[in-house]
């Protein structure tokens, strides 16, 4: 994978060739030879935005590393031993060095606070992480939650897991509250103008009249239902309890956030991408697509989506395998070695793709590639994924659980087709 100094060096000379092209066009310049420059201008400046996407995505991902390696240091730091002085760590009677994580152990398996010593009181109040409790209400109602940095760990594993719930790929709209949100949109492509005749009256009948509508995001729930835990495994391994149900918790919601983004119904529920997304190209098989019908599909796309730079194709992995394997008249790859990264083409008739597992495989009738301005499709997001743990309701043994709001609508229909296989 480039850097990003690579990539900012190559947009450099991008720049600099397509300034060079523009120059090349003046009042002597033959109108093919201009039209052949506009054209090369036009698709560098598309391969330009290209790389400033790929920029920004690996700056996201740079940020999210970053903060990883942070939130590491800061759990070691949190372990270290630390002088009796009320910043987040003791000694018990034994002299046995006592850490935050050990009183917090201890209170989440059911240690009333008043049973605690002064040291570890001290630590409860000072420690290097916060207490949430589980419900508006004292402590003692619900129990309480695992420290936060639990939640960072949730939302990385989330954009692990599919493509839909990245907001570098599609278009994120983060809310506070659940409240139902109206999207308005407008399709005003089959209006036109007309011609006028000199002296007449201009038509007043409402005939062509602009026609809005409007696309409803609501706040669509989700859990994991709990995961229990026992006493003895939480007093005995608390460290790895926290890492590994988070992770495990966070895989969870990545799943099913990308599978309702993906196929839901739109009935209770997200609308997929895929449920709302326009027919484009009826394959000629059941079992197989061919290149010319993944042409066919990215030119039932207008051109002013065709163009955007967030464009691209999305499928299951299984169906970029076919499409790997296809061939020219010749039983040469269509692909050339210059085409694949690491064995895989990096791109699909130069459009970006998406591996997206909740997509069909190919069978009959099913919709196994999807093309269009990913963009075009809203995945509201209220609030942050919540982890909650429960200690009284399974006493003397824990319950974790996982909840997260969200809903997802595609603005407008025409940025979006794909391609159905034949129906057998």
């Amino acid at each position: 994978m480039p850097t990003i100094s690579e990539l900012r060096e190559r947009q450099n000379v991008i720049i600099s060739e397509a300034r060079e092209r523009l120059d090349q066009i003046g009042k002597t310049t033959d109108e093919a030879r201009a039209k052949e420059l506009e054209t090369q201008h036009d698709a560098a400046m598309a391969e330009h935005d290209k790389i400033e996407a790929l920029i920004a995505r690996q700056e996201k991902l740079d940020a999210l590393q970053k903060r990883a390696t942070e939130r590491e240091e800061e759990q070691r730091a949190s372990r270290r031993p630390i002088p009796p002085d009320g910043t987040g760590s003791a000694t018990d009677g034994g002299g046995k060095e006592v850490s935050y994580r050990d009183v917090f152990a201890k209170v989440v398996c059911g240690a009333e606070p008043s049973s605690l010593s002064e040291e570890e009181r001290q630590i409860l109040r000072k420690g290097v992480a916060e207490f949430r409790t589980q419900t508006a209400g004292t402590n003692s109602a619900g129990g309480y939650t695992v420290p936060t940095d639990l939640l960072n760990q949730i939302e990385i594993s989330m954009k692990a897991t599919g493509p839909m719930y990245d907001g570098t790929i599609t278009q994120e709209f983060p809310t506070a509250s659940g409240n139902p949100t109206k999207l308005p949109t407008i399709d005003d492509t089959s209006k036109s103008g007309g011609a006028h005749t000199e002296g007449a009256a201009l038509t007043d009948d409402g005939s062509e009249d602009v026609t809005f509508g409007q696309k409803s995001l609501d706040a669509y729930s989700f859990d994991t239902e709990f995961v229990k835990w026992s006493w003895e495994l939480s007093m005995d391994s608390i460290f790895a309890m926290e890492a590994l149900l988070g992770t495990l918790l966070g895989e969870r919601l990545g799943r099913i956030a990308n599978r309702q983004l993906t196929v839901g119904t739109g009935s209770s529920a997200p609308n997929g991408i895929v449920t709302a997304s326009a027919l484009g190209v009826t394959a000629a098989s059941a079992t197989a697509i061919t290149a010319d019908e993944l042409i066919d599909l990215e030119h039932a796309i207008d051109p002013a989506y065709r163009n955007a730079p967030t464009v691209g194709f999305m499928l299951h992995d299984t169906t970029l395998k076919a499409i790997r394997k296809l061939k020219d008249g010749e039983g040469n790859y269509l692909w050339t070695k210059g085409d694949f990264q690491a064995g895989v083409p990096s791109t699909i008739n130069g459009r970006r793709y998406f591996i997206n597992q909740d997509m069909d495989t190919l069978a009959a009738a099913k919709k196994v590639v999807l093309f269009g301005d990913f963009k075009k499709y809203w995945v509201r997001k209220v609030g942050s994924p919540v982890i909650g743990v429960l200690r009284e309701r399974f006493w003397p043994d824990l319950g974790i659980a996982g909840l997260i709001r969200f809903d997802g609508e595609l603005a407008n229909s025409a940025a979006m087709k794909h391609l159905i296989t034949a129906a057998s």
